[in-house]
C-alpha cells in the first residue's frame, strides 16, 4: 500500500540506516525436530518460520530523537538489537555513523558478580575507553547514579531501580553520539526519571541522536521528533508523534490496515468482545465483580474524539465512555455510575446518572440501556483504572445490582503535566509592571 511506504527525509546526515531488515526464527514443535533437520533426516519441513522483522527500513538522521512504538511482539527490541550489533539480521543491511550507547535490557553488559565500580570499568573498556579516561568520567557517573555505598557492592544485590540508575549513568557519561533506550526507565523512581528526561533535553541541544522505545505515549509525544510504528514485524508507517500515536490506537482495536494483511481488519461487535481484543484494549481479566444481577452490565468501551474505540486518550481532547446495561427485573430507579482511580487505588473522579439528573425513571425488565459519559480529558498524563456500577434504592435500602471494579485501564497521553491529579487549564501570562 502506497501510504504505508516510508517517507525518507532528504535533509540531514544519516546516523543510522536500516535497509530491508529481516529477522527470521525457526520454531520447532519438538526439540528432536531440530536435531532431525540438522542431520537431514526425514522428509518435509520440521519447523515454522517466524518473522520477528519482515523487510523493515529506517533512516534516522543525526541530532534527531526518534521513537519506535508498537504492541508487544511487534519487533521493537529486535530492531534495536540489530542496530547495536547484538543480533545479526537474516537479510538486510545496517549502517551506523557514530558511537552508540544502548540501554536495551536490564543487566546487559554487566557482570553480576562485580561491584558497581568494576562494572563501570568493564563497560567503559568495552566501549574503547582507557582506564585514565574512565577515571576522569567516574565522578560524573557516580553523581548521576546516586546509589551511595552500594556502588561497592556486587550488582547482583541491587534492586532493579539501583541497577538502572547505574546503567543509565554509565550510558550517558561515555560521550555517546547515539543513545538508545528501550523501556529501561520504567523501573526508575519518578525523580530519577525526571533527571533522565532532563538529560535527554541536554542531549538534544548538543545534537546527539536518540532512539527511544517506550509504552509511555506521553513521553513519546513530548520528546520525539519522529516516530516509527511497528506491528507483527512489519513497519506500518513513519511520521509525527501525533500521527503515529493515532495510528497505534487504531492498531490496538484492529482498525488499522496491516501491511502484511490482504484486507482491512474490521473491529466489529464480536471482535470487541473477544478475549484477545479486550486484552489489547486494556480490559482487566481479573476484574472484581459482584451484585444481585437484577441489572447487568453487558458491554463497555471508550471512544476518542473521532469515535474510534481506544484505551489511550490525548489530554485536553474529548472522549466518551459507553456502557450497555440490561435490566433483568423491574427496578424503581436504577443508577448508572462510573469512576476513575489511579493505580494505587485513590479515587480521582466519577459521576452517576442521579448526580447528573440524567435518568430518574423506573427500569423495566427486558430493557437494554446505553449510557454515555462524554467529557474533556483533564487528568494528567498517566495510567488510570475505570470502575462501573448499576445500583439503586429499594424502599430506602441501597442495593448493588452489578458492579465491576477496575474493569479497564486508560492511558492519558500528555506532553505537559501540571501539578496534582488534573489540569486546571490555566492561562498564564507574565508582563512587565
Amino acid at each position: 500500500m502506497e501510504e504505508m511506504k516510508i517517507k525518507v527525509q532528504e535533509v540531514g546526515i544519516p546516523a543510522i540506516e536500516a535497509i530491508n531488515i529481516k529477522k527470521v526464527y525457526k520454531l520447532y514443535d519438538h526439540p528432536k525436530d531440530r536435531i532431525l533437520e540438522a542431520f537431514g533426516i526425514g522428509k518435509g519441513k520440521k519447523c515454522k518460520l517466524h518473522y520477528a522483522l519482515n523487510g523493515v527500513s529506517m533512516q534516522i538522521r543525526k541530532g534527531e530523537t526518534v521513537g519506535i512504538i508498537g504492541t508487544n511482539g511487534s519487533g521493537k527490541s529486535t530492531i534495536l538489537k540489530i542496530i547495536t550489533g547484538v543480533l545479526n539480521p537474516t537479510e538486510g543491511e545496517v549502517h551506523v555513523e557514530g558511537r552508540i550507547s544502548a540501554l536495551l535490557e536490564l543487566g546487559a553488559g554487566f557482570n553480576m558478580e562485580y561491584n558497581g565500580i568494576e562494572n563501570v570499568y568493564l563497560n567503559g573498556t568495552m566501549m574503547g575507553f582507557s582506564k585514565k579516561e574512565i577515571d576522569e568520567k567516574m565522578p560524573a557517573i557516580l553523581e548521576f547514579a546516586d546509589i551511595g555505598d552500594y556502588i561497592y557492592q556486587p550488582v547482583k544485590t541491587y534492586s532493579s531501580g539501583m541497577f538502572v540508575r547505574l546503567a543509565f549513568a554509565v550510558a550517558i557519561n561515555i560521550e555517546p553520539e547515539i543513545l538508545i533506550v528501550d523501556e529501561a526507565l520504567s523501573v526508575g523512581d519518578v525523580f530519577f526519571q525526571a533527571k533522565c528526561y532532563h538529560k535527554f533535553e541536554e542531549f538534544k541541544k548538543m545534537g546527539k541522536t536518540i532512539i527511544f522505545v517506550s509504552h509511555d505515549l506521553g513521553s513519546i509525544s513530548k520528546y520525539c521528533d519522529r516516530v516509527y510504528l511497528l506491528n507483527k514485524g512489519e513497519l506500518l508507517g513513519e511520521g509525527t508523534p501525533k500521527e503515529m500515536i493515532d495510528a497505534y490506537k487504531r492498531v490496538l482495536v484492529g482498525q488499522y490496515e496491516d501491511a502484511s494483511e490482504e484486507a482491512l481488519l474490521e473491529a466489529g461487535e464480536e471482535a470487541i468482545k473477544s478475549a484477545a481484543t479486550k486484552a489489547s484494549m486494556g480490559f482487566n481479566p481479573e476484574t472484581l465483580e459482584y451484585g444481585t444481577k437484577q441489572a447487568e452490565i453487558l458491554d463497555f468501551y471508550v471512544e476518542d474524539d473521532r469515535g474510534v474505540r481506544t484505551s489511550a486518550i490525548v489530554k485536553g481532547s474529548e472522549f466518551t465512555l459507553r456502557v450497555k446495561v440490561r435490566i433483568n427485573e423491574d427496578l424503581p430507579a436504577p443508577i448508572f455510575a462510573m469512576s476513575f482511580k489511579n493505580p494505587i487505588g485513590t479515587e480521582i473522579t466519577g459521576t452517576n446518572t442521579m448526580i447528573e439528573k440524567a435518568f430518574l425513571e423506573p427500569g423495566k425488565a427486558g430493557q437494554v440501556k446505553e449510557i454515555t459519559y462524554t467529557q474533556k480529558m483533564s487528568l494528567q498524563g498517566g495510567e488510570y483504572l475505570i470502575s462501573l456500577g448499576v445500583t439503586g434504592f429499594n424502599k430506602d435500602v441501597f442495593e448493588v445490582y452489578h458492579r465491576l471494579y477496575d474493569v479497564m485501564n486508560i492511558t492519558v497521553v500528555s506532553d505537559k503535566n501540571t501539578v496534582g491529579y488534573y489540569d486546571m487549564d490555566s492561562v498564564v501570562k507574565v508582563t512587565d509592571v
